[in-house]
């Protein structure tokens, strides 16, 4: 019944594609009709001016249609970035995924590569000549889920090597490609500059209009063929495989912009993202109750142990995240490094928090005596006078001068792949906010240098400082009170009771 199921849907499938290559193949007789007219007029005997006039066209016409066709067969998409992992460095997860097409009756996946993202997919681009595409792992999926849970995510997904391997809807979904590559060759570019170009992407748009129906239908068509032919397959782990997606993704979102996008401003890529998205997961488990009931599968074996050297693996993907959603700084030498997590402390946090500091004294005329009585009275002073918006909107211009010094460059794959890719959306911070985060930073400093305490790193929250007490968790409403409404009493309070000296003066560097 699951295999009639697969067919029906891989013959429907079908039919969309070759409803796809009959736009190809209408646009090519519209090509060749001058040629047919020009042949008939020739054999039946019309006058010489008119079939050699006829000819002429005809020529013309398929010379144009030579270039044109060609232009758009050359255009290739941009390949995405991934990680490629070799039968070697992962034995046992080419088994898992040869086993797995076996008992799907599908052809076996022609490699196995990692993306830094929160997907999987089947790339046609990166197949070996004449073999399947590649399976695209998504690198959170394998340090996060359960060895079995990977192996039900992955079902309908290697499922989908079948349907690929129709001749019928792969050359549909070449031509598609070759239309959008096209298409989005000539956008840009100056028409009068690349008018070959300009035009073959006009005529690839009218292509992709045409076939867009179709070629959504064959790509539902093959989903609904690869889940049917997938149902059979752990079907109902593969429900709380999917459960475990959703908490990947916010974890992973969570990890990129509150841990691995403060690293990469300072000029270090942590070197062990995937490692720590599994930590971040499993500290959010033990934190919240709705996830509870998922700790006990953490004893379980996790996926990343299919992989015979895991950390080598997660420093290349870390690296390729890096690039793909911050970029590369112009100057290497500037600092550009990996940083594992045990000294991100130290090189990210404390780094963050004493360049904040020095803008904030910097503001306030207080370099000579950098001691945090000396901002608190400044800020006092600023408050009195209404200057808090002026003093908040000068640090806001100075870190946005800062970051625009050292702001990377797009990163250009050596293979010409897809560049840059955004980060999740994030809340803008408004310059009061800003404000707070360098009195916070200040504060942090001197009781780093007075009071034993320590930056430290949370894994769904951040940098955060560490006290011999633990983490503080009122020192951001203090602060608060301070900017918001000149009141230092409830800081000034905090940083008796922390033991915090602040007639020191604060190290800035």
């Amino acid at each position: 019944m699951v295999q009639r199921e697969a067919r029906n849907a891989t013959y429907s499938a079908r039919d969309h594609a070759l409803a796809v290559l009959r736009v190809r193949n209408t646009a090519l007789a519209l090509a060749l009709t001058p040629a047919a007219i020009a042949v008939v007029l020739l054999v039946v005997g019309a006058p010489g001016a008119l079939g050699w006039s006829v000819a002429a066209v005809a020529v013309a016409v398929l010379a144009s249609a030579t270039a044109l066709g060609l232009s758009i067969a050359r255009a290739r998409p941009r390949p995405t970035p991934t990680v490629p992992v070799a039968d070697e460095a992962a034995p046992a997860l080419h088994r898992l995924i040869r086993e797995l097409a076996a008992e799907l009756d599908v052809p076996e996946p022609g490699g196995i590569a990692l993306t830094p993202d929160c997907d999987s997919w089947l790339d046609e681009q990166a197949a070996p000549p004449g073999g399947a595409p590649v399976l695209v792992i998504g690198s959170p999926f394998l340090w996060w889920l359960r060895v079995d849970e990977l192996r039900a995510l992955l079902a309908p997904v290697v499922a989908g090597t079948g349907p690929a391997a129709h001749p019928d809807i792969a050359s549909a979904r070449r031509c598609l490609r070759a239309w959008d590559a096209a298409a989005g060759r000539a956008r840009g570019r100056s028409a009068a500059r690349h008018p070959l170009a300009a035009v073959a992407g006009r005529l690839a748009r009218r292509l992709l209009r045409a076939g867009a129906g179709h070629s959504v239908e064959m790509e539902r068509g093959v989903a609904a063929a690869a889940a049917s032919r997938a149902r059979g397959v752990d079907q109902a782990l593969r429900a709380l495989a999917q459960e475990q997606v959703g908490l990947a993704y916010a974890g992973w979102d969570r990890l990129l912009t509150r841990v691995a996008l403060p690293a990469w401003r300072t000029g270090r890529w942590p070197s062990g993202l995937d490692a720590g998205v599994a930590a971040a997961l499993a500290e959010l488990s033990s934190r919240d109750r709705l996830a509870d009931g998922f700790a006990a599968r953490l004893d379980r074996r996790p996926a990343c142990d299919l992989l015979e050297r895991p950390g080598e693996l997660d420093q290349q993907v870390s690296l390729l995240a890096a690039r793909l959603f911050h970029g590369v700084p112009d100057d290497r030498s500037a600092g550009w490094a990996p940083v594992e997590w045990p000294a991100y402390p130290e090189e990210v946090v404390d780094r963050i928090w004493r360049d904040r500091a020095a803008r904030l004294f910097t503001a306030l005329d207080a370099t000579e005596t950098p001691t945090l009585a000396r901002a608190l009275h400044g800020l006092a002073e600023a408050a009195a006078d209404g200057n808090t918006d002026e003093l908040a909107a000068r640090l806001t211009a100075d870190a946005a001068r800062a970051e625009a010094a050292h702001a990377p460059r797009p990163w250009s794959p050596p293979d010409g792949g897809q560049g840059p890719l955004p980060l999740p959306p994030q809340q803008p911070r408004g310059r009061r906010e800003s404000l707070i985060d360098h009195v916070a930073a200040a504060v942090c400093c001197a009781a780093a240098d007075t009071a034993g305490a320590s930056p430290g790193l949370d894994w769904l929250d951040g940098p955060v400082l560490r006290t011999v007490a633990g983490r503080p968790q009122d020192l951001a409403d203090t602060v608060h009170t301070l900017v918001e409404e000149g009141d230092a009493g409830p800081l000034r309070d905090w940083l008796a009771l922390a033991g915090v000296r602040a007639d020191k003066p604060v190290r800035l560097v």
